[in-house]
């Protein structure tokens, strides 16, 4: 009978294995041997909690992603003000890559390899990204005198870079600006009001 406890254990060190072996390699790189090599036993045991590397996969990061990015699907589409949706946005991104480091890495790397298969498999074929409410928000609104004039196309842009970057770039902070992880989160949550605000008051009339 297999201990609860030491079966618990093996099950985190293949996730964490397997978490950096799909970050590095993507979920087309990635092989089953070098999910094992990196847990530190041998493959059998591996396919002994995990029967293939899709259901690794979906462990990992892909129910991950199913959860959040219709998050920011309801934020695209709510009845907010623009403002408010930059707000929400922001926070929601900064509040899940703090939980999953991962994430950024995971998802640059999928869309690089298969935009197609990965959009598919994230949103399905009825529920793919809908921006299209909060693009032409910002066209209204530019017509409306409420903010200056601005693409929405780039708007969008914006509001992911300068979310997301700090997260991809977060070694060279780290080295370069000498601060400590437990730093560089404190910062990420001040983001969480510094990126709002200067994305607002540079198109704000």
């Amino acid at each position: 009978m297999v201990n609860k406890n030491k079966s618990k254990t093996t099950e985190e060190k293949i996730l964490a294995a397997a978490r950096k072996v799909f970050t590095t390699k993507g979920m087309t790189g990635a092989r089953m041997q070098d999910i094992a090599d990196e847990a530190g036993m041998n493959k059998a045991l591996l396919h002994y909690y995990f029967k293939d590397k899709d259901k690794l996969f979906e462990n990992v990061f892909l129910a991950e992603a199913q959860k959040f990015f219709p998050k920011i699907n309801a934020i695209f589409n709510s009845e907010e003000t623009l403002f408010d949706k930059i707000r929400n946005f922001v926070s929601e991104y900064i509040d899940e890559i703090l939980s999953n480091p991962d994430l950024p890495w995971f998802v640059l790397n999928e869309m690089n390899r298969d935009p197609e298969q990965f959009l598919f498999k994230v949103w399905g074929k009825e529920n793919l990204p809908k921006p299209a409410k909060l693009l032409a928000q910002v066209e209204q609104e530019v017509k409306a005198g409420i903010i200056k004039p601005i693409s929405p196309v780039h708007l969008l842009m914006n509001m992911i870079s300068l979310t997301i970057f700090p997260f991809v770039g977060k070694p060279m902070f780290l080295y370069n600006l000498r601060i400590s992880e437990k730093q560089f989160r404190e910062i990420m949550e001040q983001r969480k009001k510094e990126i709002p605000e200067f994305i607002i008051n540079a198109i704000k009339k």
